[in-house]
């Protein structure tokens, strides 16, 4: 009786490792499906539009979880912007999976595609060409799921 019961145990405890593995399979493919969402809405617009609007940016800064994030940048570019979502720093959706997520992004000037760190603007057209952004799909408690960069180059659009 008591291997019997050993063995019951284990096998409970595998369909329960399981069934937490597949749900967290699930979050983590529905948060990769939002980032890919978000980044395109960026490919979609001209250049100078990718930018976060001014006004969100200074209430998101204020939310530590936005601004404690290892992709938010001392500067960020803003601007007024009448595009949503594409300008909101920070919002909360619902996934295919009907869980509620947190899309937060981050966008500066970037030096080159391969180098992960953000710069101030210079000024110059020249130099001032390349925008990096990144989107931090969460759950609203705060764990991240997904995180997807991409780098924009005013040259080729």
């Amino acid at each position: 009786m008591t291997v019997l019961n050993i063995g019951i145990l284990a096998l409970v405890a595998a369909f329960s490792s399981g069934v937490f593995a597949l749900n967290r399979a699930s979050q983590t493919s529905t948060a990769s499906t939002l980032a890919s969402s978000q980044i395109e809405l960026y490919r979609a617009v001209r250049h100078i539009d990718i930018r976060l609007d001014t006004g969100l940016v200074a209430d998101a800064n204020t939310d530590t979880l936005y601004a404690s994030d290892s992709a938010h940048p001392s500067t960020q570019i803003t601007a007024v912007c009448p595009l949503a979502p594409e300008c909101n720093p920070s919002r909360s959706t619902t996934g295919a999976d009907g869980r509620a997520y947190r899309i937060d992004t981050y966008i500066c000037w970037a030096t080159s595609a391969a180098d992960p760190t953000c710069r101030a603007p210079t000024g110059d057209p020249a130099q001032d060409r390349l925008k990096r952004v990144t989107v931090v799909v969460r759950s609203n408690a705060g764990t991240a799921f997904a995180r997807q960069v991409s780098t924009f180059d005013r040259s080729t659009g």
